[in-house]
């Protein structure tokens, strides 16, 4: 399913299965994502949402028992050949979690951790990227005299964009964000928001989301999962106004799930 011909894919799915031992828990996925936009993954608890996310950037190799068949490509690279670096992989696709987990240590550190993992030491560069990806994150007002104060000294927003800077700090081109504002305040929820709108300038962005009206703000196609299919997958506009499944409908207007 291609969300829109005019967009160029950067992400492609075709017939993914995923089994947890001899639970089917994917069914034949197919999707492109489309580069440079933000897709949302919209369905009821359980349905597969954050499965499927982290089939993305190859998280679900940490579970045991996980079997996966099909296809992923990112840029055309079949991201589950052997041949493939998943340490490469991560960094090129950054995730983002529904509880956001700084590391118990300074700002600066948790944002200079990723580049020094992959060998930058030089201080004056740590400084340049801890900077800009603060910026970036949009946070950088509020921290720049307070980045040797503990991370876990801010408040919840605060820490989910910390957490989106901390991955933005390895130069990736996909983000995926599990649930990121689940947590948060409708403040906070609003700056997540309105930073997503402005990081689709420069990354993918999959975000995985409960929240319909979230969905239906942030994201230019949505995709409806349900116990492990997808349903259906298009521009956001079009299907929150005329979906085209029956099941679709009844989820977005709240019928169901």
């Amino acid at each position: 399913m291609t969300p829109d011909a005019q967009h160029t894919t950067k992400i492609s799915v075709h017939d993914l299965n995923l089994f947890y031992g001899s639970k089917k828990a994917l069914i034949g996925i197919s999707i492109d994502v489309p580069q440079k936009n933000v897709t949302a993954l919209i369905g009821p608890s359980g349905c597969g949402k954050s499965t499927f996310l982290r089939t993305l950037n190859r998280m679900n190799d940490l579970i045991d028992n996980v079997r996966i068949e099909g296809s992923v490509r990112i840029d055309d690279v079949e991201i589950y050949d052997k041949q493939v670096d998943v340490v490469e992989l991560r960094k090129r696709v950054g995730m983002i979690f529904q509880k956001s987990n700084p590391f118990p240590k300074s700002i600066f550190d948790n944002v200079a951790y990723g580049p020094r993992i992959n060998g930058v030491h030089d201080r004056k560069k740590l400084d340049e990227i801890v900077e800009t990806t603060l910026k970036k994150a949009a946070i950088w007002e509020e921290v720049k005299n307070d980045l040797n104060k503990s991370a876990l000294a801010l408040s919840g927003g605060q820490q989910q964009r910390l957490c989106i800077a901390r991955a933005l700090a390895v130069d990736p081109e996909i983000l995926l964000m599990d649930e990121p504002a689940s947590a948060l305040d409708p403040i906070a929820t609003a700056k997540i928001e309105e930073l997503i709108y402005e990081l689709k300038q420069s990354y993918t962005i999959v975000i995985v989301t409960h929240n319909m009206q979230q969905a239906a703000r942030v994201s230019d196609f949505t995709a409806f999962f349900y116990m492990g299919e997808l349903i259906e997958v298009g521009a956001t506009k079009a299907m929150f106004t005329i979906p085209a499944k029956k099941q679709t409908e009844d989820y977005i207007t709240g019928r169901f799930g």
